[in-house]
């Protein structure tokens, strides 16, 4: 038999109001549905906790004994559920998000700012994680939820799109082909390409796409995350092929983006999530805000 802690409850009620009568109304029992909690307590106890008459209750030896211990513990309990009401009403608790690092650069400070204003008392953890590593993360618990190039279903996963990018070419404005709206894949034959190597998720698509074009698959210049990448080409080291920035917006004031064309090829970001797992108050909030901020679907 567990501790019926609501039994628990109406003896210091009754201890505190010194009458059946007054502690039922208060607690909005009846006074036959109070004798069962208390008898209940007692069964469990194996002890009579209040002499009763039928004009007076008094505590028994062992009631004055139990009452102290009986007090405390439905103050830690009453304490207890105030403060996670509270925490839950008002989104307050620790988050890490696991993602990829273009996100992490590009996209996540706007969020974060908003969020942080929004609710200072949250720490944010983010971990920056290549490819199938951020479902991992997931996976593990290691995170709340992830943000990540889509892959195929998984059952024990839920993905929500958000975005959806072309890829682009990134120069800097000196470079030959910096003058031009689009370029084609095959134009970019004699160009030295900063691509992404390692664990990225957006390398087998490159690669494939430049295969197709009879262009080598990896680039003179292989890196494994994007503030890498376009350090390289600010520097004037030749040219990345990254998926656009959000809304259009130049990755970095001195570069540009050139959409790449015929075919224009795209990588789909996710927020993903376990399964049958509900996210804390506080993660949820900032999984929204990352939806609210960033889908374009």
């Amino acid at each position: 038999m567990k501790l019926p802690v609501d039994g628990v409850q109406a003896f210091v009620l009754i201890a505190e109001l010194g009458s059946y009568r007054r502690a039922a109304e208060s607690l909005g029992l009846t006074q036959t549905a109070l004798t069962r909690r208390i008898q209940k307590l007692e069964a469990f106890l194996g002890a009579v906790l209040l002499d009763r008459t039928t004009r007076t209750v008094r505590l028994s030896p062992v009631g004055r004994e139990f009452l102290p211990l009986a007090t405390r513990l439905i103050g830690d309990f009453t304490h207890g559920v105030e403060r996670l009401r509270t925490t839950s009403r008002l989104g307050i608790g620790d988050v890490t998000v696991a993602t990829v690092q273009s996100i992490a650069f590009r996209r996540m400070p706007a969020v974060l700012q908003a969020y942080a204003r929004d609710h200072p008392q949250n720490r944010v953890q983010i971990l920056e994680r290549s490819g199938a590593l951020v479902t991992e993360a997931v996976r593990k618990g290691e995170a709340d939820f992830g943000i990540h190039i889509q892959q195929e279903a998984d059952p024990d996963l839920v993905e929500d799109r958000l975005v959806r990018d072309p890829f682009v070419l990134i120069c800097h404005p000196g470079h030959a082909l910096a003058g031009r709206r689009e370029v084609r894949w095959t134009d970019l034959s004699g160009t030295d390409l900063v691509t992404l190597g390692g664990a990225s998720g957006n390398r087998p698509r490159v690669e494939a796409q430049l295969r197709a074009v009879g262009l080598p698959p990896r680039g003179r210049f292989v890196v494994e995350s994007t503030p890498t990448a376009l350090a390289l080409v600010s520097a004037g080291i030749g040219a990345a092929i990254l998926p656009a920035a959000l809304k259009g917006a130049a990755p970095r004031d001195d570069l540009i983006e050139i959409l790449l064309t015929e075919p224009v090829i795209h990588r789909t970001i996710s927020l993903v999530r376990r399964r049958n797992t509900s996210l804390t108050p506080a993660a949820a909030l900032f999984y929204d805000a990352l939806k609210s901020e960033i889908k374009v679907f």
